[in-house]
């Protein structure tokens, strides 16, 4: 697909990778519709069902159809299982789990002739991150999600596929600045040297989305970070 004359819609499209990938769209002459619960061409809250159906349907309306979708929206969160409440779980599985869903259900229902839908994942999603047990479940939700997506609306013209970050220079990444050679030790262990920015990731999901041979498929953008093993004890 080329996105240019694409129309596409992008929930957390104000902010991060999510306000990249609508940079990197618009500037290959896409079509583009914000989707966020702020700062956006339609206010949203991606965990409320009737919301996401109103704001897909505006959406469509906005743009005169839908080739593309763009899932960037989530939340994040730490807390030992120990101590998560049910609310926390809750909270970030009702955003990055069942309110990826629900986009994804409703942007492939407004693709009656094909398209393309991109969500943004996370290399949390098949990693043990302590402190991270409802952050990085759901993210594995997604990318399975993202597989039975592909095999289930394949036959109706529509690509379905995932991009998985690392540690990218985005919001939700800032606050680790507050632990002391943490940033640091996270670009030490990158085989590429460095923290990854909003605008590599954003090129990663434009990709997926041309890629027309291409669907059910998590693609990793972490500069390596998730190659690092504890116990390589060489060099």
């Amino acid at each position: 697909m080329n996105v240019a004359g694409a129309r596409a819609l992008v929930t957390g499209g104000a902010s991060g990778i999510g306000a990249a990938v609508v940079a990197r769209l618009r500037a290959a002459g896409c079509s583009v519709v914000v989707v966020d619960r702020s700062e956006s061409d339609i206010a949203c809250d991606i965990s409320d069902e009737s919301a996401v159906v109103d704001a897909v349907g505006a959406a469509v309306s906005r743009l005169g159809g839908l080739d593309v979708a763009v899932l960037c929206a989530g939340v994040g969160g730490m807390s030992p299982i120990l101590k998560m409440t049910t609310e926390e779980w809750d909270r970030v599985i009702g955003v990055n789990l069942r309110g990826t869903f629900i986009c994804l259900r409703e942007c492939a229902r407004a693709m009656p002739s094909g398209g393309a839908i991109v969500a943004v994942s996370s290399v949390s999603g098949f990693l043990a991150d302590r402190l991270m047990a409802h952050y990085n479940v759901s993210k594995a939700g997604v990318d399975m999600l993202v597989r039975i997506a592909a095999r289930e609306l394949g036959p109706l013209g529509i690509r379905v596929n995932a991009v998985a970050p690392g540690t990218t220079a985005t919001p939700m990444f800032a606050p680790t600045a507050q632990l002391p050679g943490y940033q640091e030790k996270v670009a030490a262990r990158a085989a590429l040297g460095r923290v990854g920015t909003a605008g590599e990731v954003a090129a990663a999901v434009v990709a997926m989305i041309e890629l027309d041979w291409v669907t059910g498929q998590t693609l990793v953008a972490d500069g390596g970070v998730s190659l690092f093993s504890p116990i390589d004890i060489q060099g």
